[in-house]
C-alpha cells in the first residue's frame, strides 16, 4: 500500500504526552503487522539537543547512526523495538541550515529565500524522506510544542500543505487538554475548543481528537466536543492518567484508536493486533511480588528526565525479573565521606550516572569508594565508568592526584584523557564519539556472560577515554579491562571480578533497552542486586 502519513499535534499546554501517544499508536500499528516509524520535529533553533543543558531539555538521546536527538526518540524505540536514525528527529535549526546551505550554493538561482515556499518545502522534504524509502507503511510525525507557538508555525504550515497534497494518505491527530476545576468540580472543554479553533485558523482540520485528562470525560461531553470541533463523535478519544506509560497502548486500543486511524486513511482493519508479548510485560509489571531498590547517583537528579533511558532500562529489567523497581535519586553534590553511609544505606545496587563537567564529581568518587569497599553491586555508565577508574587509581593504585583531563588539565596521572581524534575539535555540537560501535568482550568476563556473547554493539556519547598507558597497572591491581573496540583498542568495559558486580561501561547500554528487548547488562545488574538483597535478608534472619 501507499505510505500513510500521520501527524500528531498538541494544544493548550506542553508535556501532555504527544510522544507517548505517537509511540502507542506506532506500537498498535506494528502489532497489526504494519511497518511503522516515527519522527519528531522540534521547533527550537538549536541544530540538535546535544549542546542543551539537561535542565533545559532533559536527556539527550543518541541514535545508532550517531545523531543526538530528542528524548522522545527513546520512547519511540522502547515502544516499537525499531531503531531510529538522524532522519527521525529534525529541528528548526537543521531546516534553516539546510536552506541556507542551498542558498549559498546557488540552488535557488537568485530567488528571494522565504518561509514559504523554501522553509516549508524543506520541512515537507524531511517528512516525506522516510516514506520514499519504501520501508514503511506508516510514518508518524510528531510536531513539538503547541499550536499557537510562533516557532511551530512553519511546521504547521507544512502540515497544512501536505494535507492537500497527500489527500487520503494523510491524517491529523490533535492532542489537547481537558482540565478539571476542583472548586467547581467540573471538567472544562473550552481549552480544547480554543485549541482546535487555532488549528483550524491555520487551515488544519483535525481528524482525530485525543483528550488528555485526569478524570473520565463522559460520552455526552465527548459528543459536545465533537460538535464544536467538526470531528466525528467516534473519533474523540480520551487519554486518562495511567499508572504506567506502558499501559497507554492498551488503553488506546480499548478505545479503538488504531481502527479509527486505519479507516480514516482507507485501510480496513483486519483482526486484532498481536499484543501478547506487550500484555505479558504488563502482567509481570502488575504481579511483581518483590522489590529491588537501586540508587542513582548523579548531578541532575532534580530533573528525572535527564536520566530517562537509565530509569526505563532499570524498570524493564526489574519487571522481567518479577520485581518492582524503587529508584532512589541521590544528588552527587550532597555526598561526602561523612554522610555516604547514610545516603547509600539500604540500597541493593547503585548506578553512577553519566554526565559532563566538574560539578558533583567528588561525590561520585566518594560513593564509588563506599560501594567498592562494601561490595555493593555497582554500575558506572560513561562518566560513571571514568569515575570508577579515577577512584580506583587514587585509592588502590595510590595515585592520589589521578584524574581526567576534563576535570584537571594538569593532573600528573591522566588515567582518563581526551581521545586523540578529539584534540583538534573546537566546535562542541555533534562532534563527540557518537553512535553505535563494536565492542569485543573478554571470554569468561562477567560482561560477556551477561550478554551471552563476546561481540556486541552499543551506543556512545563521549570525548574522553581510558588511558591505555595505565592498563597493565589497573589489571595487576584487580580492575580488568574486559571490553575494547576491536579497531582502536579503546577500553569500553572495566570490571572488578573479585566483587559481586562492579562494572563500568564507556558506552550507554540504556539506549538499546526496550519493552520487548531489555538490555542484557541491565538485566544482569538488577539480577545481582536482587541476589544481594536476598543475601542481606538471610543475614538478618
Amino acid at each position: 500500500m501507499e505510505t500513510k502519513y500521520l501527524f500528531v499535534t498538541g494544544g493548550v499546554v506542553s508535556s501532555l504526552g504527544k510522544g507517548i501517544i505517537s509511540s502507542s499508536l506506532a506500537c498498535l500499528l506494528k502489532a497489526r503487522g504494519y511497518r511503522v516509524t516515527i519522527q519528531k520535529f522540534d521547533p527550537y533553533i538549536n541544530i540538535d539537543p546535544g549542546t542543551l543543558n539537561p535542565y533545559e531539555h532533559g536527556e539527550c538521546y543518541v541514535t545508532v547512526d550517531g545523531h543526538e536527538a530528542d528524548l522522545d526518540l527513546g520512547h519511540y524505540e522502547r515502544f516499537t523495538n525499531v531503531r531510529t536514525t538522524r532522519a527521525n528527529n529534525v529541528t528548526t535549526g537543521r531546516i534553516y541550515r539546510s536552506v541556507i546551505d542551498k542558498e549559498r550554493r546557488g540552488d535557488y538561482l537568485g530567488k528571494t529565500v522565504q518561509i514559504i515556499p523554501h522553509i516549508t518545502d524543506e520541512i515537507k522534504r524531511n517528512v516525506m524522506a522516510l516514506g520514499k524509502t519504501g520501508d514503511f507503511d506508516f510514518v508518524i510525525t510528531e510536531i513539538g510544542g503547541v499550536v499557537g507557538d510562533i516557532e511551530s508555525l512553519p511546521f504547521l504550515e507544512a502540515v497544512r500543505q501536505l494535507r492537500w497534497e497527500l489527500e487520503a494518505d494523510c491524517l491529523c491527530i490533535h492532542l489537547t487538554y481537558v482540565p478539571y476545576i476542583s472548586a467547581a468540580k467540573e471538567l472544562k472543554t473550552k481549552p480544547t475548543q480554543h485549541s482546535v479553533k487555532q488549528l483550524q485558523q491555520l487551515g488544519i482540520q483535525p481528524d482525530v481528537l485525543i483528550l488528555r485528562t485526569e478524570h473520565e470525560v463522559p460520552p455526552s461531553m465527548r459528543r459536545k466536543i465533537a460538535q464544536f470541533c467538526n470531528v466525528a463523535p467516534d473519533a474523540v478519544v480520551q487519554s486518562r492518567d495511567a499508572s504506567s506509560i506502558y499501559k497507554v497502548p492498551i488503553l488506546m486500543h480499548e478505545q479503538h484508536l488504531d481502527e479509527i486511524v486505519l479507516r480514516k486513511v482507507g485501510v480496513t482493519p483486519a483482526g486484532e493486533p498481536d499484543l501478547g508479548p506487550w500484555r505479558g510485560f504488563l502482567s509481570k509489571m502488575d504481579s511483581a511480588a518483590g522489590k529491588v531498590t537501586i540508587g542513582l547517583v548523579g548531578k541532575y537528579v532534580e530533573l528525572q528526565d535527564a536520566y530517562k533511558s537509565i530509569n526505563e532500562a532499570l524498570f524493564h529489567a526489574a519487571t522481567y525479573l518479577d520485581h518492582r523497581l524503587e529508584l532512589r535519586y541521590i544528588h552527587s553534590e550532597k555526598v561526602n565521606s561523612g554522610n555516604v553511609g547514610d545516603m547509600l544505606d539500604g540500597l541493593d545496587g547503585v548506578v553512577i550516572a553519566p554526565g559532563f563537567g566538574q560539578r558533583g564529581i567528588e561525590g561520585k568518587f566518594v560513593a564509588l569508594e563506599w560501594c567498592r569497599t562494601n561490595d555493593i553491586p555497582t554500575f558506572g555508565i560513561c562518566l560513571g565508568m571514568q569515575c570508577m577508574v579515577i577512584e580506583f587509581a587514587r585509592n588502590v593504585l595510590g595515585l592520589r592526584e589521578a584524574d581526567s583531563t576534563e576535570m584537571n588539565h594538569n593532573t600528573p596521572d591522566n588515567v582518563i584523557d581526551l581521545m586523540e581524534e578529539q584534540k583538534s575539535v573546537h566546535n562542541m555540537g555533534g562532534t563527540m564519539r557518537l553512535g553505535a560501535y563494536a565492542c569485543r568482550l573478554a571470554p569468561g568476563s562477567r560482561a560477556a556472560e551477561a550478554y551471552g556473547a563476546t561481540e556486541v554493539e552499543e551506543r556512545h556519547r563521549h570525548r574522553f577515554e581510558f588511558n591505555n598507558d595505565y592498563r597493565a597497572r589497573f589489571e595487576e591491581a584487580g580492575m580488568k579491562c574486559v571490553g575494547e573496540n576491536p579497531d582502536t583498542r579503546l577500553v569500553e568495559v572495566v570490571e572488578i571480578p573479585s566483587l559481586r558486580w562492579f562494572i563500568g561501561t564507556q558506552y550507554h547500554p540504556e539506549y538499546s533497552s526496550t519493552v520487548l528487548s531489555p538490555s542484557p547488562l541491565f538485566m544482569d545488574f538488577v539480577k545481582n542486586a536482587i541476589n544481594y538483597k536476598h543475601e542481606k535478608e538471610q543475614q538478618h534472619d
